[in-house]
């Protein structure tokens, strides 16, 4: 065990006093390998930051059920008992209110201010109505359950048109569900691309060091002793690489909020973007990391065995 972590730690050794040979070359490929994850850790900055909003939003479908305008009043209440049965489907809380068209009519003049114009129509032009308030939903994909609901409501004989208003949260549910898949796309996409630099500065470093592997084979170095240097080396830009994107997008995090927060106070809200949490940046670290040891790994596979 002695011998594995003293391997270990000359290994890691070898990997940063070839980093110090040559500080501006690494430097560069840090800040290309940085750009290239910046992108994806700021849109799941953004997502993580959307998702608890979107998910504490108060998603409280309420139903407007509007009868035939010929339907008879007791036609019209009769349907009373049908429409929390059905409502109750859904198995969460359900408030059912039947309004009706005088009361409507009513509170039409009083909110709106355009009584003698309403007056002007002679007869009342509005049914009577439904209102089925239901409560205990937590989210867009919850809130879809009614629109079974709907149809059947939409079915009762007496029913002219139903009206729900929970369709922007399920909108809202699907954005970001776009949001995800882009999001992925973005770093599959990206992740290519900083394995294949990281690809070419471990080639470039098996070059330079042609002369120093064959030397080590002469004297009796495994190829795992003679690679494991440059694993350390493609892990180690990876971090440092992820290290400078999370630091970059949460510096840029701070002009975006100024911005939002004039926005925000619109709304009477103090929504602001707040940078990944510790576990998080631990997990966007590790990935970086990986992708490095990965282009490591392929780059050494495949032109180590050129020099053999």
């Amino acid at each position: 065990m002695n011998s594995w972590f003293r391997q270990h730690r000359f290994a890691l050794g070898d990997a940063f006093r070839h980093l110090f040979k040559t500080p501006g070359n690494f430097l560069l490929n840090v800040l290309v390998v940085s750009i290239a994850l910046a992108l994806p850790f700021a849109g799941l900055t953004l997502i993580e930051n959307v998702r608890p909003v979107s998910e504490q939003l108060a998603v409280e479908p309420e139903i407007s059920i509007f009868m035939q305008m010929d339907a008879s009043r007791e036609r019209a209440t009769a349907l009373a008992p049908e429409i929390k049965r059905i409502a109750q489907e859904a198995k969460h809380p359900v408030k059912v209110e039947f309004i009706p068209r005088e009361k409507a009519l009513s509170t039409l003049k009083d909110k709106t201010g355009l009584e003698d114009a309403i007056s002007t129509l002679g007869a009342n032009p509005l049914p009577d109505a439904y209102v089925v308030k239901m409560t205990g939903f937590q989210n867009g994909d919850d809130a879809k359950k009614i629109k079974q609901i709907t149809e059947k409501l939409q079915a009762l004989s007496g029913v002219e048109y139903v009206q729900i208003d929970s369709a922007w949260v399920e909108r809202l549910a699907a954005l970001l569900q776009v949001m995800r898949l882009v999001l992925l796309f973005l770093a599959a996409t990206l992740g290519v691309v900083v394995v294949a630099v990281v690809f070419n500065t471990i080639r470039l470093q098996v070059m330079t060091q042609r002369e120093e592997i064959e030397v080590s084979r002469l004297v009796g170095a495994t190829d795992a002793f003679i690679c494991r240097p440059f694993y350390y080396t493609g892990a180690l830009l990876g971090l440092i690489a992820g290290g400078v994107a999370l630091i970059a997008v949460a510096i840029a995090l701070n002009p975006l909020n100024a911005a939002i927060a004039d926005f925000a106070r619109l709304y009477a809200s103090e929504f602001r973007l707040a940078p990944l949490d510790a576990v998080a940046t631990l997990i966007m670290l590790a990935a970086s990391a990986f992708l490095g040891l990965l282009g490591a790994l392929l780059s050494v596979q495949r032109h180590l065995a050129r020099l053999t």
